[in-house]
């Protein structure tokens, strides 16, 4: 129980034994009642009457949550448990079909082919490419639920400058402008506790979404500084933009805006980001303008 419910629980006695008090002490009178027996003796006995009926119920009511609260954590973790295996199964069942048809179309590329017969052979890599990276990254979220973070202290900067370089030439070649945007003065941005190699994908995910979504000419920008307890990270981009109904699907599962048809991807890389962020303790959210742009916040806590 809380302090506040054994205080609850034991007003009604203090409050009759303090009437006992009163009325023996003749500061208030103590006539004798009926029942023969005196108000102190009454007040004191309905008091200690009550409270013991409030220390049982509460005590009832605090068993009763904490088994309501044990059972649905149970469900819960057989959830996430039976979801994981079913992820992994998948996985499984999946990865051995997929090596064949690749190796099959491989070889039949290898072979002259007519020019319709080339063009059906490349959609088929294309759905077949997009199927495997569907996989590894169920495989991925399946794997971050169980896996225990590898902390190290990671250097931030460091980081997104690491980030920004293996995307670097993508975004030139797609004629995006790309930049960083990390502070200097009063100081640098702070360290962090994290898993480097999770952090580093979750800013890749955005960063590349970034890249498939907007035109050329378009500007992207990572951005990072310091705000007291948390380090920011901000993705912005001066593409279309996400509808104002699509914003709150975007973190689910699978889910593709209409701007994602024909744009390569699992529907699974925003869900990624969420998890490995919420797993370090951070949180992360997104505003968009349609015709503007989109910008993804990262907070993450300090060192």
């Amino acid at each position: 129980m809380k302090w506040w419910e054994w205080i609850l629980s034991l007003l009604p006695a203090g409050l009759g034994i303090l009437v006992s008090i009163l009325a023996i002490n003749a500061i208030i009178s103590n006539p004798v009642l009926f029942l023969r027996g005196s108000l102190a003796a009454l007040a004191s006995t309905i008091g200690v009457i009550v409270s013991i009926i409030t220390i049982v119920a509460l005590l009832v009511w605090n068993q009763n949550r904490r088994t309501k609260e044990d059972a649905i954590q149970s469900v819960k973790r057989q959830a996430s448990e039976d979801r994981r295996r079913f992820l992994q199964r998948l996985d499984h069942e999946l990865k051995n079909p997929l090596t064949a048809i690749q190796a099959g179309l491989t070889n039949i590329t290898c072979q002259p082919l007519e020019e319709y017969v080339s063009e059906e052979v490349s959609a088929v890599q294309d759905q077949v490419l997009r199927v495997s990276r569907l996989v590894a990254d169920l495989r991925k979220l399946a794997a971050l639920e169980i896996t225990p973070l590898e902390i190290t202290t990671i250097n931030m900067a460091e980081l997104l400058t690491e980030v920004i370089s293996t995307l670097e030439d993508q975004a030139i070649s797609q004629d995006r402008r790309l930049s960083l945007i990390l502070p200097n003065a009063p100081w640098p941005l702070p360290e962090i506790k994290g898993d480097p190699d999770l952090l580093l994908l979750a800013v890749h995910n955005l960063l590349d979404n970034a890249i498939k979504f907007t035109s050329p000419g378009d500007t992207i920008e990572v951005r990072a500084f310091d705000d007291g307890n948390e380090i920011v990270i901000e993705v912005a981009d001066t593409g279309p933009g996400i509808p104002d109904q699509e914003i709150p699907r975007v973190w689910e599962e699978l889910y593709r805006g209409e701007q994602a048809r024909g744009v390569p991807g699992s529907g699974l890389g925003l869900p990624l980001v969420r998890a490995i962020i919420e797993k370090h303790g951070g949180n992360v959210g997104v505003r968009s303008k349609p015709d503007h742009g989109t910008l993804f916040i990262i907070r993450l806590p300090a060192d």
